[in-house]
């Protein structure tokens, strides 16, 4: 199962390496910004289809999307919701 990295550019201008291990980042959006609620909706949907993927796979979920998503949700407090997140263009595949 091929998995990917993608970078988020925080509103304070950070950037932070992310983890899937499938590309369904890179199936369901699009590099650019948005507002951090939608963005959450989306990758908490992403990871649990991800998780899924991996558990059809191999017989269990995966713990590192879970991790990926709780450290990205703890980011995120740090911030509004109606802040706007960047998500970075994504590496050739």
């Amino acid at each position: 199962m091929p998995a990917m990295t993608y970078h988020l550019r925080w509103p304070d201008q950070t950037v932070m390496a992310c983890y899937s291990p499938s590309l369904i980042v890179r199936e369901r959006l699009r590099p650019g910004p948005m507002r951090l609620d939608a963005f959450l909706v989306e990758i908490r949907d992403c990871m649990q289809i991800a998780s899924e993927r991996v558990r059809a796979k191999y017989g269990f979920a995966c713990s590192a999307a879970a991790d990926q998503l709780a450290q990205i949700e703890a980011t995120a407090t740090r911030f509004g919701l109606e802040a706007r997140i960047e998500l970075l263009p994504f590496d050739p595949a």
